[in-house]
């Protein structure tokens, strides 16, 4: 499958091409979304193709920047991160770049995303515990020159991907 599509830019005036995904592809992705280890063999059984397809197929979806990686998902209680919140950040116009360079050095923080809205970013931030928690909000983030404010939501019960 040859073909591509443009969709959303990443920045503005930067349009991405993106292969075009057939109901297979859909399925692959599926398949290895809610198991990243299946083997091969398995993921061609679950979707009924030869073995040879599924390893084409998986090896251009990752060629392609579709499948960008495998990861394991973990249960941040059972690791030791007993506290986790939503932090929302406001912060100077045009000082995303070198703010997130500054984000990932902070191991607490397990997601951050740009967004549009009555903030800036959002990041997910899992602690020992609350004191770990008062830390990184008020020591780390609030001492980044770029941030303006912050709002901290803390999560009663993570439910997981939906």
């Amino acid at each position: 499958m040859s073909e591509e599509v443009t969709v959303a830019a990443q920045r503005p005036g930067q349009m991405v091409v993106a292969p075009a995904l057939d109901e297979l592809d859909r399925q692959i992705v599926e398949a290895l979304t809610q198991d990243g280890r299946l083997s091969i063999r398995a993921l061609a059984d679950q979707v009924h193709i030869s073995r040879a397809n599924a390893y084409a197929r998986v090896e251009r979806l990752t060629a392609t920047g579709v499948i960008t990686g495998f990861t394991t998902t973990v249960d941040p209680l059972k690791l030791g991160l007993a506290t986790s919140a939503y932090v929302t950040l406001s912060l100077r116009q045009s000082s995303w770049r070198a703010l997130r360079e500054q984000l990932q050095t902070i191991p607490e923080i397990k997601h951050m995303a740009l967004v549009g809205g009555d903030f800036d970013a959002i990041l997910l931030v899992r602690a020992a515990d609350n004191e770990g928690l008062r830390r990184v909000v008020l020591e780390k983030l609030q001492a980044i020159p770029e941030v303006l404010g912050t709002r901290t939501a803390l999560i009663f019960e993570d439910l997981g991907t939906l």
